[in-house]
Formats: structure tokens, sequence, C-alpha cells
């Protein structure tokens, strides 16, 4: 069986984060876990951005890539945040051009009071923010598990 290692970075509004719901997704396979449904994982990195404007996103997957990650999974908060992280898009480019990682938004499925708030707000009305949503939005009673 393919083994992969993964990082999580996390928005450092939520630093204080535990990482239950990444974690329980990690080993459900759900959100944006799903893709390794038939892989083994290790997860070999943790931490924060560093605060806006992401300062740790220089140096924290150099760190990683020596541990053996290979995938970078930004925390769903940067996608359910009020507002949703400006710097994704950057992080996007950034990470696979320095460190040859692939990068994945989102972790564990958009919780259904986050889903819902978003819809009437139209926060994710961008294509990039539409494309980054896709693996976590999983159904309703999937993200109703997640509130």
């Amino acid at each position: 069986m393919e083994k992969i290692k993964i990082g999580i970075i996390i928005c450092d509004r939520y630093r204080t984060c535990a990482g239950g719901k990444c974690f329980r997704a990690l080993q459900k396979r759900e959100g944006a876990f799903e893709r390794y449904q038939n892989k083994e994982v290790e997860l070999a990195g943790y931490t924060t951005c560093g605060g806006c404007p992401g300062g740790n996103i220089e140096y924290a997957p150099e760190e990683m890539k020596k541990n053996g990650v290979t995938h970078v999974h930004f925390a769903t908060g940067f996608l359910v945040g009020y507002p949703p992280c400006p710097y994704m898009e950057h992080f996007a480019k950034f990470i696979p051009e320095n460190y040859g990682m692939q990068v994945v938004f989102g972790t564990h499925p958009i919780p259904q009071k986050y889903f819902l708030t978003h819809q009437k707000l139209d926060t994710w009305n961008t294509a990039f923010l539409q494309e980054s949503i896709q693996p976590t939005l999983t159904d309703k009673k999937t993200r109703l598990r997640y509130d």
C-alpha cells in the first residue's frame, strides 16, 4: 500500500486548536482526506501559518519536506474563517514552486453552520474559492457531524 506523508498548516487565528476535527477526519478519511481512501497516511508535520501574511509559510514546508512530507494541507479554517484567508492563492503557488510539494486546501469537512453562513454571505464567490472548498463540502449529514 502506498504511504503518503502529510503536513497540516492551520490559520494562526486558530493557533490554540488541538486539531481534533482534522485528526478525526484523517482517521475516517473524510473531507479533503477522502483522497487517501486506499493509502496509508502519516501525519509528519503540524504548525500554524505564523499569522498574516503567513510568515511561517516560507519556512515550515522546508522542515516538513525534510521529514518526508509530500502533501501540505491547509486546514479547513483557512476556508471557513471570517474572512477566508486572502493569501491562499499565493501559498498554492509558492509551496509547489519552492518545495515541489502538493498543496491541498482543507482537512475536515466544512461544518454545516459555517457552510450556511458562507452561503448567505456569498463568501466563496471566486473561482479559486469555489475550487478550494470542493474537497471539504461533503454532504449535509457529514457536515452536521463536524458542527
